[in-house]
């Protein structure tokens, strides 16, 4: 499965990303590494919250 994940630099530096498709789901990081591993873990804790939310 493939996300979009939209990387900007941040002002005071860093990085940060959103996933347009994941309303909400965003994060940040030192390194384009830091990065990347941030937002698999972010996508993986939005889609988590959305799956145990009661409908």
């Amino acid at each position: 499965m493939k996300i979009r994940v939209i990387v900007h630099k941040a002002e005071e530096g860093g990085f940060w990303a959103e996933v347009p498709s994941i309303p909400g789901c965003a994060t940040q990081g030192e390194t384009m590494e830091e990065i990347k591993a941030n937002v698999r873990e972010a996508i993986e804790g939005c889609l988590s919250v959305d799956v145990e939310q009661p409908v």
